[in-house]
């Protein structure tokens, strides 16, 4: 696969409608891409020991997309694999009274992976680039000081400097940031929902609230194609990827992560020469049962 495909090419303006939601490569049915995932998560599992084991590097991975694109799918399926121990997953919703009284990073960078670590954030700081610019009342709700710019427009400029600031500083301390945004068509959006409304185990995932923002649909789309533009770079791009089918956007995720993962060049810690002669040593009184207590 090609992940190329789906780069946003870093500081140049991008429309949605020349990416295709729909789109599957050379896989043209579930059963072949199921298969290819299954070894891939095998392969990222291998790839997260070694991560974790290393602990030199730590992996942002974070997810923005319209409702129902398929963000907890892909969670679930692609990091199956994983040790948990070595992984962590943060969901972030409606900001808290707590975190509105802080500044729109800070509840985020809370939950930043430590070294050896996969972090994944199932929304991000970046809704406050795209909820807060589509209702631009909600800005009124963060208290912000009398310093702060009042036009609109160089609010969000100012705030996408401040992420992509943000993110060179973490990718120079050892953060590889692997940024996707699921691009699901309207129409699937609209199929979901109803399978939300018809399928009773999917009921608790389908509130009205769902509708009323999909009134904002083009606003949505537009707020995604500044952040997109203005927010890919080299040390923290975007991937635009395929979400009206979700087994082919996992698939996808899967590799692109893989290929960071393999493009560290990871490996096991070295192996002293004291810590050798400390291992024989063990096995010896091992092996005998004697000065073991």
């Amino acid at each position: 696969m090609n992940a190329d495909i789906f780069l946003v090419p870093p500081r140049q303006s991008i429309k949605l409608k020349d990416y295709n939601s729909a789109y599957t490569g050379e896989f043209k049915n579930k059963k072949e891409a199921k298969e290819k995932l299954k070894s891939d998560i095998k392969k990222l599992s291998k790839l997260q020991d070694i991560l974790f084991a290393s602990s030199t590097y730590s992996v942002l991975v974070i997810l923005q997309a319209m409702d129902a694109a398929g963000k907890d799918g892909l969670i679930k399926h692609v990091m199956s694999g994983l040790n948990p121990q070595g992984c962590q997953v943060y969901s972030f919703k409606v900001p808290s009274e707590e975190e509105l009284k802080h500044d729109y990073m800070w509840r985020c960078i809370n939950k930043l992976p430590e070294r050896g670590h996969i972090g994944i954030f199932n929304r991000s700081y970046y809704e406050e680039v795209l909820v807060v610019k589509v209702h631009p009342e909600l800005l009124n709700r963060q208290n912000l000081p009398l310093s702060s710019p009042t036009d609109s427009e160089i609010i969000w400029k100012m705030r996408y400097e401040q992420i992509n600031n943000f993110e060179k500083y973490l990718f120079e301390n050892g953060t590889i940031i692997i940024k996707f945004f699921l691009h699901l068509s309207k129409d699937e959006q609209k199929n979901r929902f109803l399978k939300r409304i018809d399928i009773q185990e999917k009921n608790w995932k389908f509130s009205l609230g769902d509708i009323k923002e999909r009134e904002f649909w083009e606003d949505y789309q537009k707020a995604y194609e500044d952040m997109l533009s203005n927010t890919s770079t080299p040390y923290a791009p975007w991937y635009i990827l395929p979400a009206d089918n979700k087994w082919y956007t996992r698939l996808a995720a899967a590799q692109i992560i893989i290929s960071k993962l393999e493009s560290l060049n990871l490996s096991y810690p070295k192996t002293t020469e004291e810590h050798l002669k400390e291992l024989e040593k063990a096995k010896i009184l091992l092996e005998n049962e004697d000065g073991l207590t």
